[in-house]
């Protein structure tokens, strides 16, 4: 079965952790800080198989996986634990390298490291919390205590051999993998919705401004001038007699000349600025109310004989 990065398999995993996104916890081996929680990996079917251990300086900044049954996660100092997880384990875990395929030889050599020992008490919230928490299913649980009976560890034995590549199923190795085996601290989550609003952008309309060529006739009115030539016959003044003309009075092509003109009309066309339009858009604000039904989960608490429930501060606890 394929191993997949939490953040590949559920992009959105934050809004189902919300303030307990384990993948900024620091990892504890008793109360010896070792390292970070680099990354968390799920099966095909979603449940969490193994924390990414970076254990900084420990062990060089070695990144090693951890079972998710061996975890203990402690929500309130934002740690998580493995108790007696030793230098000597760690050194012997193969590494772990995002980029490799986790094929079945590579998980059964960390299984192997963490068989011997998976026997380990809780620190703080157990990974049964986290699993109940976000709808993670768990394994069948295959109980191995110290004090099972010989029988128990047989049978326990011969389930973790009687398997092959083909054959294994990670609830052959319940204390590896079961999320619900420390039942003395488990995590109950009360939910409420709340109501996001958002707005989106549609278009409802469309305004085209144009313009179009209109053609009319107009009539114009331009005064013109012509000239034109007036002859005149006159009768000679009497008895006046010129003395110089009395040699020359006859003389053939003798010819007078005078211009004539008229205005014609010009008549042209320009365009001009009749009017201007601009156009612009306004925005007018409203408010859309809108009544949605909400849900919210409260506590119902049924004691049954006389226990004593307290909240953290040490009150009694009621219904909420």
């Amino acid at each position: 079965m394929a191993l997949h990065k939490i953040k590949d398999f559920y992009p959105n995993y934050r809004d189902q952790f919300g303030d307990h996104d384990i993948l900024s916890y620091g990892f504890y081996s008793n109360s010896e800080k070792i390292g970070s929680v680099d990354d968390l990996l799920v099966d095909d079917e979603g449940r969490f198989r193994y924390l990414v251990i970076n254990t900084g300086a420990w062990i060089f900044g070695k990144k090693v996986l951890l079972p998710i049954g061996q975890a203990r996660i402690d929500y309130n100092n934002r740690r998580i634990y493995a108790n007696g997880l030793s230098r000597e384990q760690v050194e012997n875990l193969p590494e772990y390298d995002p980029d490799s395929v986790m094929d079945y030889d590579y998980e059964e050599r960390v299984r192997n490291v963490y068989r011997p020992t998976a026997t380990g008490t809780a620190a703080g919230t157990t990974a049964a919390g986290l699993g109940a928490s976000h709808g993670v299913d768990s394994p069948t649980s295959l109980d191995a205590t110290p004090g099972m009976s010989d029988r128990t560890t047989r049978d326990r034995d011969r389930t973790r051999t009687n398997y092959d590549r083909s054959s294994y199923r990670y609830d052959n190795d319940p204390d590896l993998y079961d999320l619900g085996r420390d039942q003395d601290q488990q995590t109950l989550r009360l939910y409420e919705e709340r109501l996001i609003t958002d707005k989106t952008r549609q278009k409802t309309g469309e305004v085209a401004v144009g313009k179009r060529v209109e053609t009319e006739t107009q009539h114009v009115s331009v005064p013109v001038e012509r000239e034109r030539v007036v002859i005149e016959r006159v009768e000679p003044t009497q008895g006046v007699v010129d003395p110089a003309l009395s040699g020359n009075a006859f003389q053939e092509g003798e010819v007078v000349r005078m211009e004539v003109y008229e205005e014609v009309p010009e008549i042209r066309k320009e365009a001009v600025v009749r009017e201007e339009v601009r156009v612009r858009k306004e925005v007018d604000r409203d408010t859309v109310e809108s009544d949605e039904t909400v849900r919210r989960e409260r506590l119902n608490i049924d004691k049954d004989g006389n226990p004593i429930t307290r909240d953290k501060d040490g009150n009694p606890l009621t219904r909420d």
